[in-house]
């Protein structure tokens, strides 16, 4: 029993001398405090105050000459209220993100129209700020101050970003001065909101306000990915839903806007919709992401690429198009003269072109919408005013409260294909439409082109 008890002893003592002491090998524990990161972070928020002027409108009665010559014979014309400048002010935040050259990110909403821009930082020194430049299409503005010992945010990457990260909104909600709310990640690339003309915002639970426009969103390492622009809630007030232009954009948007004083960008030369699984189903695809081309517009960039209607775009540059509202911001973001890669699928295949994109215009539309559609339309002939400048059938009537009508068919719509086959008569037409379940329809509008699904009633 004493040797037994000595081996034992022997072989715990020589355990512990290998092992070392237990206490070396944990780690300090976690701080429980953002406070250390927000001290860091806070002094490159600023406030951001705003002030402009506008002529009140004098009384639409006193544009009259009968009663303007009325008020001057009785009153006399000093007695006619003259126009009078109203002055607006308004408050929001931005962020720094330069400290040597006094660049700072705001909102363009922010600062639309003022005369006057001033950025107070967090101790209390006022400087008023030069406009660089400023971009409404995704809400990103550059101001420039001349100031010392300021400190910028380290910028993130936005890309990074996952669905349920943490994540801290600083700004100056309601004009209380710098405040600092917690939350989550909510989601990532929402659009469709109708916002702004580019959208991929980040969405947070986050608490923004009104005045947090043009603040900043940052992880918990104090890193920026995003620019806090919009929420949504009853009266303006937070809800938890909030949304933030993140760091991807706001870094192209920014680059242009010190280079030229305004984002000049490129565009493709397409029309495009979603591609819905019926549309899928249609083109003979297993897929459903991407972005469906309807037309492509006349010596654009697309054309002379070789893209066509019908193909379907899957990718720019390496990166996956998942929709047409992801397409236009890849494309939005792109410089005039950039050459890009586009990916897509044609009957099936596969095929990549190299693509110029030119300054933009106005007969390039960037995007359409398309709806479902179904019968109860009356077919005629192309107009004579349209002869040669477009082939197909036209929509001279559609059915009131019919499915035709309910998709947004329309009179005076061109229909240029059935099933992808070229419609030139209304006879061609008709036998189509009367004969088959389903059909694809290649539409004509205006300037702009869309397929559409339709089914029998």
């Amino acid at each position: 029993m004493k040797l037994s008890r000595r081996f034992y002893g022997a072989w715990l003592f020589i355990f512990l001398l290998l092992a070392g002491p237990v206490t070396s090998a944990k780690a300090p524990p976690p701080s429980d405090s953002l406070a250390p990161m927000v001290d860091r972070v806070l002094p490159a928020v600023v406030n951001i105050s705003t002030r402009s002027s506008a002529s009140t409108q004098a009384n639409p009665l006193l544009r009259d000459p009968f009663f303007k010559h009325f008020f001057e014979d009785f009153l006399g014309p000093r007695a006619l209220p003259q126009p009078q400048q109203r002055s607006n002010q308004s408050l929001g935040s931005g962020v720094i993100v330069d400290a040597a050259k006094g660049w700072v990110v705001t909102n363009h909403h922010v600062i639309d129209k003022a005369d006057e821009i001033t950025v107070t930082l967090r101790d209390k020194r006022s400087f008023e700020a030069e406009l660089i430049g400023s971009d409404p299409e995704t809400d990103i503005a550059i101001l420039k101050i001349e100031a010392d010992d300021l400190v910028a945010v380290t910028i993130g990457d936005s890309a990074n970003l996952r669905v349920g990260d943490f994540v801290v909104a600083m700004g100056n909600p309601f004009g209380l001065g710098q405040t600092v709310t917690y939350g989550i990640v909510s989601a990532l690339g929402r659009s469709g909101l109708g916002i702004e003309g580019y959208q991929n915002f980040i969405q947070t639970d986050a608490s923004i306000n009104p005045g947090n426009s043009g603040g900043a969103l940052v992880t918990t390492q104090g890193k920026l990915v995003g620019i806090n622009t919009a929420i949504i809630g009853p009266n303006g007030g937070n809800v938890g839903i909030g949304f933030a232009v993140p760091t991807r954009m706001m870094n192209a948007v920014m680059e242009q806007i010190i280079d030229h004083g305004e984002v000049k960008r490129g565009q493709l030369g397409v029309l495009i919709q979603d591609l819905t699984r019926d549309l899928a189903n249609a083109f003979g695809l297993e897929q459903q992401g991407g972005a469906l081309v309807a037309q492509v517009v006349e010596d654009s960039p697309a054309e002379k690429a070789g893209i066509e209607a019908g193909d379907v775009i899957t990718g720019v540059d390496g990166q996956t198009v998942s929709g047409s509202s992801e397409l236009r911001n890849l494309i939005g973001m792109q410089r005039l003269g950039s050459r890009v890669e586009i990916k897509l699928l044609r009957d099936g295949r596969e095929k990549t072109y190299k693509v110029k994109l030119v300054e933009r215009n106005s007969e390039m539309l960037a995007s359409a919408s398309a709806s479902d559609s179904t019968r109860g339309l009356t077919l005629s002939p192309i107009p004579d005013d349209l002869q040669g400048q477009v082939s197909g059938v036209a929509v001279t009537q559609v059915a009131p409260d019919s499915r035709a009508w309910q998709a947004g068919i329309r009179s005076g719509d061109i229909i240029r294909s059935i099933d992808r086959k070229s419609i030139t008569t209304v006879k061609e037409a008709i036998k189509k439409l009367r004969n088959d379940d389903r059909v694809l329809l290649h539409i004509v509008r205006r300037n702009g082109a869309l397929y559409i699904i339709l089914g029998k009633d």
